[in-house]
């Protein structure tokens, strides 16, 4: 499995969780303190505090400091290559995996 197998899995790890999505979604309309997401969904602050560090550990978003409160917002350029590599998977292309087994070698019933 290739490096960009693993980045695609980590990414899709952290967004399979719905709360996770539903931040991101929250996101998507710009930056906001932690307290802005506290506010909104019903969790304690080391829930959102783990959450958030899933969201970070893959790129998803960005996060950044100013006095006592932190800041989210999302992460373009991840989420351009997130797309990009869902569009890239359904169609073979040259690099595909696909070619590196001929078809007619399966073995599994002999």
């Amino acid at each position: 499995m290739t490096d960009s197998y693993q980045d695609l899995a980590r990414l899709l790890k952290a967004l399979s969780n719905p709360k996770r999505l539903a931040i991101v979604d929250m996101l998507s309309c710009g930056e906001r303190c932690a307290c802005d997401l506290l506010d909104y969904f019903p969790v304690t602050y080391p829930t959102l505090s783990h959450d958030m560090k899933a969201l970070l550990a893959c790129g998803i978003c960005t996060s950044r400091k100013s006095g006592k409160n932190t800041y989210y917002a999302l992460c373009a350029d991840t989420l351009e290559k997130f797309e990009g590599a869902l569009h890239h998977i359904p169609s073979p292309k040259k690099d595909c995996i696909c070619f590196l087994q001929k078809k007619g070698d399966c073995t599994c019933g002999s």
